[in-house]
């Protein structure tokens, strides 16, 4: 399933797309629009192939400077909305948020 995540304000990143593999439950592709390109394309690489689940505890709670989240934080939340919502409207076939998103290719 592809979906896509508006961070919050306060990081630079402007949207998330991610792409999970509703087989099994594993990031297949992360991508990020703004942010630092080389430190996210980073983040991005090394959560593909891991759980939805054990990404976002991963990345919860990181921070940059004093913002008090960041571009990894932000994708941690994309991923609990994942997991909440995107099986809500998974059951329901409704979307809720206007900061979620499931994409067609």
């Amino acid at each position: 399933m592809k979906f896509s995540f508006q961070p919050d304000d306060a990081v630079c990143s402007v949207r998330i797309d991610v792409d999970v593999n509703e087989e099994n439950g594993k990031i297949e592709k992360v991508h990020f629009i703004g942010g630092c390109p080389g430190s996210l394309k980073a983040v991005s690489k090394l959560v593909e192939g891991m759980s939805v689940e054990k990404a976002a505890g991963i990345l919860r709670g990181i921070t940059c400077g004093n913002k008090g989240t960041s571009c990894p934080d932000q994708l941690a939340c994309a991923l609990e909305k994942y997991l909440s919502e995107g099986r809500a409207e998974k059951q329901t076939g409704e979307e809720d948020d206007v900061s979620w998103r499931r994409t067609e290719d």
